[in-house]
């Protein structure tokens, strides 16, 4: 039923919708229902391909597949020779404060950067040497020296100016500093100084808390912080498409934590840097960068906490006057995540069993019929309408298995009738209480 599915990929599944997450890896195998939002995002891919940039709004309710549907852009992104990261928005991290959360937000992308050959994340050592491999290259073709002579002592000074030269030429601000820590990163790597590759990558994971700190250890005087860390974004973006990358691809997840933020004027401060960054991608102030925001209908159009509280955000984010729930335009910024249908629900839940018998090595007795049934009763249980979720089905699909593959002899039909509904969202709503400051 499920072609080319790994161990490893049907493992992460498993174990992570029985977790209440979603998976990192194998999502691909599960997608159901989504086919037209993907083909507008890889003809999305190929104009950021090309060199402009897109920002995007993928808007749905809580456990409707928002950041399900991240994950499989993630996948189609890295099969398009993409670097790609996602992080998380929390209540310690947001895209404007003045008080390090920007910087933690930044330093949660950059731990998070994958590549096709290393989907899970923790790729940018790998990219940093990769990029000094080509340099070192380079070096020795522009100066007709035998590449198997180029790592010599003597000619380090000359890969060290080459890599200060290319990094001035593709940066636009904090270029000297950046220039000088790959520098550093280098003469790590090639002397197998852990100590100083560690100490550079944690400088360009914006790591470092003080100014003084980072002098000690790496001489440079700046460090990166909640004014310059998009900046810096902007430049990895340049030095991954000068390695030959479609481009650079950020996913910000839980959106509905800026929605949170109790104080309006920071509020507005974070969605007066969405405002910048939109801009940036639609005005073509930066190139080959793909950033989506994945929130709540709340988090997009509530007009006193939500982006539609910011006029200019209001404007740019409003959806096509033409559009309805059959007619849909993929090529706008905001995409509404509709509900699965049944029909659809029934699909996953069969893929999910082909997933949980191959990662156990089982067969479990769950029929089509076995199936129906249990959506049947989860469906028709008082509170679903209101409160069940894509993510309670799944979940509560995976725990029946996970009881019957224990306990063979039992019986289906009463777990599917001890299902209760829960409502598991998070509070909003009571936010809009909160007196404005």
């Amino acid at each position: 039923m499920i072609e080319n599915l790994k161990p490893k990929e049907a493992t992460a599944i498993v174990n992570s919708l029985l977790g209440g997450v979603v998976p990192r890896i194998g999502v691909q195998h599960i997608t159901v229902g989504r086919s037209e939002e993907v083909e507008a995002f890889i003809r999305a891919l190929d104009d950021v391909k090309n060199g402009h940039s897109m920002a995007k709004f993928w808007i749905g309710d809580f456990g409707s597949g928002k950041s399900f549907m991240l994950h499989l852009l993630n996948t189609v992104a890295l099969k398009q020779k993409f670097v790609v990261a996602t992080a998380d928005f929390t209540p310690e991290n947001r895209l404007y404060s003045n008080d390090g959360k920007a910087t933690v937000l930044y330093s949660s992308i950059m731990d998070n950067i994958a590549i096709q050959t290393k989907p899970e994340g923790g790729a940018l050592s790998t990219l940093l040497e990769k990029w000094i491999d080509q340099i070192i290259a380079k070096t020795a073709d522009e100066n007709h020296i035998a590449i198997s002579d180029i790592r010599n002592a003597q000619y380090v000074r000359l890969i060290q100016d080459n890599i200060m030269k290319t990094i001035n030429e593709l940066t636009d601000v904090g270029g000297f500093d950046f220039g000088l820590v790959v520098v550093k990163y280098y003469e790590g790597y090639i002397n197998d100084d852990e100590i100083l590759r560690r100490n550079a990558l944690k400088w360009l994971k914006g790591e470092y808390k003080t100014k003084t700190e980072a002098r000690q250890d790496l001489g440079v005087r700046e460090i990166i912080n909640d004014l310059n860390y998009y900046d810096m974004l902007k430049n990895f973006c340049r030095l991954f498409v000068s390695m030959g990358y479609s481009g650079f691809m950020i996913n910000l997840d839980e959106a509905i934590n800026l929605y949170k933020i109790s104080t309006a004027v920071m509020r507005e401060k974070n969605y007066e840097k969405i405002l910048t960054i939109y801009n940036d991608c639609f005005q073509g102030k930066i190139n080959n960068l793909f950033i989506n925001f994945a929130g709540t209908k709340d988090f997009l159009e509530n007009e006193r906490r939500g982006l539609f509280s910011y006029q200019a955000l209001k404007s740019r984010l409003e959806s096509n006057k033409f559009e309805t729930a059959e007619i849909r335009d993929f090529a706008q910024p905001v995409i509404k995540l509709l509900p699965l249908d049944h029909n659809e629900i029934f699909v996953l839940l069969n893929k999910l069993k082909f997933v949980f018998d191959f990662n156990y090595k089982v067969n479990i007795d769950i029929s089509d019929n076995d199936i129906q049934a249990f959506m049947e009763e989860i469906f028709n249980k008082p509170g679903a309408s209101e409160f069940l979720t894509p993510r309670e089905v799944i979940r509560d699909f995976l725990n029946i298995l996970s009881i019957i593959r224990q306990n063979p002899n039992i019986d289906k039909r009463s777990l599917f009738q001890n299902i209760e509904i829960k409502d598991e969202r998070p509070v909003e709503l009571a936010l809009d209480t909160i007196e404005e400051l």
